[in-house]
C-alpha cells in the first residue's frame, strides 16, 4: 500500500458509485427550437392544408390580385392527359414541375394562371371501353355508334372527377372549378371553327405524311401508341455507278473515275429504293480501286473500279468474296475530287421506272469509317 509523506496510509474513498449520472448529450447542442413532431405529421397535416388552402380560396386572391395590379400575363400550355385512369407517377412529375413554374412567375410578379384540362377523344379511352365489352363477351361493332360515344364520355367525365381531385392532393394550385375539356360540345365547336379558318386561307393541304391505321381497332393511331417487333434487318453492299464527272477533276484521273461504281454499306436495305444521295467525310482517306481479279460470277468482277474509303477495302474484298491483294489501289482521292462526281441509282436499269435521277456526293461529319 502506498504511504503519504508522514509515513501514513490514506484515508480510502467512501463506498458507492465511482461515476456521475449519465448526460443526456443532446442538451449539449445549440439546436433551434420547433414545436413540428419528429416525422412532420404529413399524414394528417396535408388534408388540413388543403382544406385551409380550399376555405381561404388562394386561386381567387391570387386571380384578384393579379387583376387589381394589372400583372403581365404568363401562360402556360398544359398538354392535357387522357381522362382515363387514375394518376401515375408521369402525372405527379409533370403536375408538380409546371406548378413550380406557375407558383415561381406568379412570384416573380406575373399573372401566372393554370387552367387544367383533359383530352377526352382517341384510342385510350376507346380501348378502356373495349376492354369492358370483352370482360362481358360483347362485342364492340355489335354496338351502335352513337352508344359506343355515349359510353365513352360517360366513362371520361368520370375519370375526370377522380384525376382532378388526386391532382388537388398533389398541391397543384389550378382553376379547378373551371377546367377544360376537348369533349364539351363548346370545345369541340371552336376545334371545327378553327379548322375552318386553316381551309378558308389555304393552308389546309393534303400531304403525303403517313398515318398509323389499326385494322383490328378501325382507328388512327399516333406514332407513341405503335409498338415495333425488334427486327435484325439484312446489311447490303450496294454499287452506285459514277454517271458524271465534273472539274475539277479532269484528265486521265477523270476518265478513270467515270469507269468507277461508289460502294455503300447499310443496315436499312429497304431505304435504298429511296436513297438521294451519298454521303462522305472530307476527314476520311478514300481510293479508287481496281479489282485484278475475283471468281466467274462473283460480286465483283475482274477489271472493275471501285471507290471505297480505305480504311474499309479490306471489309468490302471480304463481302464480295474477292482476295485483299487482287485490290490494286490506283489513286488516292482528294474531297473536291469526290464532289466532283454524279452517280446514277442502283435501280436505273432496272425498268421499273422513276429511277432515272442524279445521285450527288455530299460531305458530312456523321460519316466515319469504323463500319
Amino acid at each position: 500500500m502506498a504511504k503519504d509523506n508522514d509515513g501514513k496510509a490514506p484515508a480510502t474513498a467512501a463506498a458507492g458509485p465511482t461515476t456521475s449520472a449519465a448526460r443526456d448529450w443532446s442538451q449539449t447542442l445549440f439546436l433551434p427550437k420547433t414545436d413540428f413532431p419528429m416525422r412532420a405529421g404529413l399524414p394528417q397535416m396535408e388534408p388540413k392544408l388543403l382544406e385551409h388552402w380550399q376555405k381561404i380560396d388562394v386561386y381567387g386572391q391570387l386571380r384578384a390580385k393579379s387583376t387589381k395590379e394589372k400583372r403581365a400575363k404568363f401562360t402556360l400550355h398544359d398538354g392535357p392527359p387522357y381522362a382515363n385512369g387514375n394518376i401515375h407517377i408521369g402525372h405527379a412529375l409533370n403536375k408538380i414541375l409546371k406548378d413550380l413554374v406557375t407558383r415561381s412567375k406568379q412570384m416573380l410578379g406575373f399573372d401566372s394562371n393554370y387552367v387544367p384540362g383533359w383530352d377526352c377523344h382517341g384510342l385510350p379511352i376507346e380501348w378502356k371501353i373495349e376492354e369492358q365489352y370483352r370482360s362481358k363477351g360483347k362485342n364492340k361493332d355489335d354496338v351502335p355508334v352513337v352508344e359506343f360515344r355515349r359510353e365513352c364520355r360517360t366513362f371520361a367525365e368520370h375519370w375526370m372527377v377522380v384525376q382532378s381531385e388526386e391532382f388537388k392532393r398533389l398541391g397543384v394550385e389550378g382553376d379547378w372549378k373551371r377546367p377544360y375539356s376537348t369533349m364539351t360540345f363548346a370545345a369541340e365547336a371552336q376545334i371545327a371553327r378553327e379548322l375552318m379558318k386553316f381551309a378558308a386561307t389555304g393552308q389546309l393541304y393534303r400531304g403525303s405524311k403517313p398515318v398509323m391505321w389499326s385494322v383490328v381497332e378501325k382507328t388512327a393511331l399516333a406514332e407513341a401508341e405503335v409498338e415495333y417487333h425488334d427486327y435484325q434487318s439484312d446489311m447490303v453492299w450496294v454499287k452506285f455507278p459514277v454517271s458524271r464527272v465534273d472539274k475539277p477533276a479532269e484528265g486521265e484521273r477523270a476518265k478513270a473515275l467515270a469507269k468507277a461504281s461508289v460502294i455503300i454499306w447499310t443496315t436499312t436495305p429497304w431505304t435504298i429504293p429511296g436513297n438521294r444521295a451519298i454521303s462522305f467525310n472530307h476527314k476520311l482517306n478514300y481510293g479508287l480501286f481496281s479489282i485484278k481479279d475475283a471468281p466467274v460470277g462473283n460480286w465483283l468482277a475482274a477489271g472493275e473500279y471501285i471507290i471505297v474509303a480505305e480504311n474499309l477495302i479490306e471489309a468490302v474484298a471480304k463481302a464480295a468474296k474477292v482476295e485483299r491483294e487482287n485490290c490494286l489501289l490506283l489513286l488516292n482521292l482528294q474531297p473536291q475530287e469526290l464532289h466532283s462526281l454524279t452517280c446514277a441509282h442502283p435501280l436505273c436499269d432496272a425498268n421499273l421506272g422513276g429511277y432515272q435521277f442524279d445521285v450527288p456526293l455530299l460531305d458530312g461529319d456523321h460519316v466515319t469509317d469504323d463500319a
